[in-house]
């Protein structure tokens, strides 16, 4: 609820400066660098807040009404939400990639079709990770062994029962475990359904953000989702079952389970309604319909398997199991290459375009395909681990995980230990050119610093070499991704029965042992990296400093709606961005200029916002942006979203009221259209070279006559204390001023 004090009528013709945070999850008077707020729209999640009346400097540079849009719950606001972010993480990122589609590919439809067809193998793999702990390892192995029950209790219980009847109990597992996600992806933000705003005119995709109803679409998607789960549990449960036993009636649950995978994949590759952004009871009781026959599916094979009186293979693993995991590695490797044809085709990319800008899509996918595989594994993995005692027991049980989960943990211990070799490498081979090009920078900002500044200028020079490494992560993802894609096809030999460590000793000549070491060595990275990501989840939530680094990722991926995989994190600028746009056209309607001053991320909101204004309001707003990524990051990952004719239609729709600043220190902010740094010739003219304005940083190498240390290298840190932040505004509240009134 926002604060009760009164806040009066605002004032016709005043100046309102609205500040947007980034990342950081600073609190209102932090933005506002007032110690006294009071909200005055909003809730916790989401506010505006203003400085208190009554108390001093209560008002801004050069008496502007100061407001702030705290946005930094949205996303992320509890402990739970930002844990679950960790665990949704494939999903997340496989959602993002949808998004990072180029300008022009040569079929758009296509790019869709496969991009979501990934995003349903996930949620199979998901599910076969599952099954693999509940019914290979438990029910089928560890249970008809009397020496793995032994001193479990937890276990007994179902110790030498039959064969179906346990596989039955423990399929409740993966049940529950869909049940799971299911829930969580079925919690959209139900506040956040009062912030719609009308269709605007705006040609570029970046306004969409926010601005359609995404839960149609995704209540949709959610149901193929859970109808593939089901299908793949049932599809598990009757190929264990086809390998001893064939009747009419699993051949008609076999006939049901594959009529629900293929109608699964024809809904999100075919069916054009899946995109409506409006409620429809016909085609939603479709999707609907469809979920149900899966669940009831699933209901009926699990009942035949515990009722079925055939009997069943003895011993080994779980028959059929291994073979559909490395189908589905291989089937995903197949997908991925086709999605990096599809977008290598037509290269987009606008003016900026670079030989590796149209990679973002396959090389995120790639990615969150990895982690998805690195996980499930490292779950198989470790369950085995916990039930293996001293390896082949006395009665023969053989705990050790299917060969395409090794294959899958050995490729990902080679492609991240090979990306960190390559990472060092390209670091070190850039160094010289970076520290180089930073000794100029320095050089030009600090041409009389006196020799006892020898030391404080290598440290600049540092942060600045340090800055513009970024430019290097995008081939490094790709080199990366490769390597991961590579992972993922030598699950095919895991179809052949091959070991890895037999392959390498054969053809490589690497011992067995080592190759076993590095499979349990890649096990314990993996279970790292998933005990970092949990850590990085608490210390982003309790930590505001902390999550400065880890929130950047989390607020990235929470940006976009939720297009491709319905179990991702809920998308808050579904909220946020017609949240700003209904109170920039709040303020407008009362007389008010509004001067927009986004922070990094706070800054793509923005300019998301702008897009949707009409003309008779974007006539009295101006845009003050610093430390903004959308130039130098989103243009390069959403080059179909944030290219620029995008980043030119925000400069018009504003009038060219539009200054950024950036510094050479920030590793994530920089210019939006030229650069300006001094002795650089700028081939660009017109207003949009008007709109960049590069900061000194630090402001002086050396301390001041007031202090005893020198000012700080600020980085990505924000600079509304610094005087070209209130320049900045002088500048444009000067040109907003003689703007006239709004008429209807």
């Amino acid at each position: 609820m926002a604060d009760a004090t009164p806040t009066g009528p605002p004032t016709s013709g005043g100046i309102v400066e609205l500040r947007v945070h980034g990342v950081s999850g600073a609190g209102a008077d932090q933005v506002l660098d007032r110690p006294y707020v009071y909200q005055v729209a909003g809730d916790r999640s989401g506010g505006f807040y203003r400085p208190r009346p009554g108390y001093p400097d209560s008002t801004g540079t050069d008496g502007v009404t100061l407001e702030a849009y705290r946005w930094s719950d949205l996303p992320s606001g509890t402990a739970v939400r930002t844990l679950s972010l960790v665990f949704l993480l494939p999903f997340m990122l496989c959602n993002v990639a949808l998004w990072m589609r180029p300008a022009n590919t040569i079929s758009t439809r296509g790019f869709m079709a496969l991009c979501r067809v990934l995003a349903l193998t996930l949620t199979m793999l998901y599910v076969l990770s599952i099954v693999g702990v509940a019914l290979d390892l438990i029910a089928w192995r560890c249970m008809g062994t009397p020496s793995c029950l032994a001193g479990r209790t937890w276990l007994s219980w179902l110790g030498g029962r039959p064969i179906g009847l346990r596989l039955g109990v423990l399929a409740l597992v993966p049940v529950a475990a869909i049940g799971l996600v299911w829930w969580l992806g079925a919690r959209p933000g139900h506040s956040f359904d009062a912030f719609r705003t009308p269709t605007t005119t705006s040609k570029h995709q970046l306004s969409a953000v926010g601005q359609w109803d995404g839960e149609p679409l995704v209540g949709r998607l959610r149901s193929v989702h859970v109808a593939a789960a089901f299908a793949t549990l049932s599809g598990s449960l009757l190929t264990a079952r086809a390998s001893q036993h064939r009747s009419w009636v699993m051949v008609i649950l076999l006939t049901a389970t594959a009529v629900v995978l293929l109608s699964c994949l024809v809904l999100v590759t075919v069916v054009r309604s899946i995109d409506r952004t409006d409620p429809s009871p016909r085609v939603d009781g479709v999707f609907r319909w469809l979920r149900t026959i899966a669940c009831g599916v699933t209901m009926l094979v699990i009942v035949h398997i515990v009722i079925s009186p055939a009997p069943w293979p003895q011993g080994g693993v779980l028959p059929g199991y291994s073979a559909i995991v490395a189908w589905l590695f291989v089937s995903q490797t197949v997908l991925v290459v086709a999605l990096a044809v599809l977008v290598i085709w037509r290269r987009g990319g606008g003016q900026r375009g670079s030989p590796i800008r149209a990679l973002g899509a396959p090389v995120f996918m790639t990615i969150s395909a990895g982690l998805a595989v690195a996980f499930s594994a490292e779950l198989v993995y470790r369950v085995a681990d916990l039930l293996d005692r001293n390896g082949t027991t006395a009665d023969g049980l053989e705990t050790s995980p299917p060969l395409a989960y090794k294959w899958a943990i050995f490729g990902f211990f080679l492609a991240v230990v090979t990306a960190l070799l390559v990472a060092g490498l390209v670091t070190r081979m850039t160094r010289r050119g970076r520290r180089r090009a930073a000794r100029a920078i320095v050089a030009a900002d600090f041409p009389d610093a006196p020799p006892h500044a020898a030391a404080r200028l290598r440290r600049v020079e540092q942060a600045v070499a340090r800055a513009r490494f970024t430019e290097n992560l995008e081939p490094l993802s790709v080199v990366y991704a490769s390597l991961a894609a590579l992972g993922l096809a030598t699950s095919l030999l895991g179809l052949l029965q091959l070991l890895p460590g037999d392959v390498a000793q054969r053809y490589v000549g690497v011992p067995e042992g080592m190759v076993n070491f590095l499979i349990g060595s890649g096990s314990y990275v993996i279970a790292a990296i998933l005990l970092g990501l949990v850590v990085g989840g608490i210390f982003a939530y309790r930590t505001p400093q902390f999550r400065r680094y880890v929130g950047v990722l989390w607020d990235l991926g929470t940006f976009w709606p939720r297009a491709a995989h319905p179990f991702a994190p809920p998308c808050y600028a579904e909220r946020a961005v017609p949240e700003l746009a209904k109170r920039i056209t709040y303020l407008v309607e009362q007389g008010q200029g509004v001067l927009l001053a986004g922070h990094s991320h706070g800054s793509v909101l923005l300019a998301a916002a702008v897009l949707q204004l009409p003309t008779r309001i974007t006539d009295r707003v101006a845009l003050l942006t610093y430390g903004s990524p959308l130039g130098r990051l989103y243009s390069r990952l959403f080059p179909a979203y944030a290219d620029d004719p995008a980043l030119r239609e925000i400069g018009e729709r504003v009038g060219w009221r539009w200054i950024n600043l950036w510094r050479d220190t920030d590793p994530i902010g920089g210019w939006i259209f030229a650069s300006h740094r001094p002795g650089e010739a700028e081939t660009l003219t017109g207003p949009p070279a008007t709109v960049d304005r590069r900061l000194t940083d630090p402001q002086d190498v050396v301390p001041a006559p007031s202090d005893s240390v020198p000012p700080p290298i600020l980085g990505h840190w924000p600079c509304e204390s610094q005087e070209a932040f209130g320049d900045a505004v002088r500048d444009l509240t000067a040109r907003l001023r003689p703007a006239r009134p709004v008429h209807d």
